[in-house]
């Protein structure tokens, strides 16, 4: 395993921005991803395997996560009936999407996502209202069947592949629940933590991961994680939808990159 003495001043200063600004998109909309990891394909050696960068990539992530869901939790309270079905299902579909990614055409993806990413804004942009007031539409056992259908659908799609999983999460329980993009935020990461330390897990055991360069990264993210939930936690939804929509705008945009690419 490399040590940072093989990384240059510039690039670890490079990487430490990144994973700051990665842990600030990442607690107040998710989709941290879009920043962290290519910052990291780019500073790495190039002779760094794939599963070293995405392995490195996940202690980061899962520590900001981590404190930024601690921070939201001291201001909004998790729903039980939510967290139970979302996360267990979340986990359950990571670790599918992680055995059925290797079937799937990886050319296929980038085209599906940002096809599901264009509806996702449009059908932000055009309700203006949406998710700047919590009001949930379910209860009880319906609640819990379309909280548990997120937590599966989402998590597949963080197994297979990753990018945006949070902004996902939040999405879709603001349209399918009801609920407040704050109060969605909340759940979003407890999630996503949950998918984070599953995939870390996975690449730990298989010695995919430059830990003390995760470890320097991690705190960066925590950072960034800490201020974002509590900028998220002031200004409210409706400064978490703008974010929201500028996040989902910019991974839209790469993965039209990427499929414009495979074309020619």
């Amino acid at each position: 395993m490399p040590v940072l003495d093989d990384l240059s001043p510039w690039i670890l200063l490079f990487l430490l921005g990144a994973a700051f600004v990665a842990g600030w998109v990442d607690a107040v909309v998710g989709g941290g991803g879009l920043v962290q990891l290519p910052a990291l394909l780019t500073g790495l050696p190039a002779g760094t395997s794939t599963g070293t960068v995405l392995g490195t990539n996940k202690v980061a992530s899962a520590a900001g996560t981590a404190i930024s869901s601690l921070t939201y939790m001291r201001r909004v309270r998790p729903v039980l009936a939510t967290v139970v079905p979302l996360v267990v299902c979340a986990a359950l579909g990571s670790a599918a999407g992680a055995m059925i990614a290797s079937f799937i055409p990886r050319p296929w993806m980038s085209p599906i996502v940002l096809v599901a990413l264009l509806a996702v804004g449009v059908h932000t942009l055009r309700r203006p209202v949406m998710g700047l007031e919590h009001s949930p539409r379910h209860h009880g056992a319906p609640h819990v069947l379309r909280t548990a259908g997120i937590g599966l659908g989402v998590g597949v799609y963080d197994g297979v592949l990753g990018p945006g999983t949070g902004s996902f999460f939040i999405i879709l329980m603001v349209a399918l629940l009801g609920y407040g993009f704050l109060e969605a935020s909340v759940h979003a990461k407890l999630a996503n933590l949950t998918t984070n330390l599953g995939a870390l897990l996975v690449f730990g055991v298989q010695g995919h991961v430059w830990w003390l360069l995760g470890a320097v990264m991690a705190l960066a993210n925590i950072a960034g994680g800490y201020l974002g939930a509590r900028l998220a936690l002031r200004f409210g939804s409706a400064f978490v939808r703008v974010v929201f929509l500028v996040v989902t705008g910019g991974l839209s945009l790469r993965l039209a990159w990427d499929t414009l690419q495979l074309l020619i």
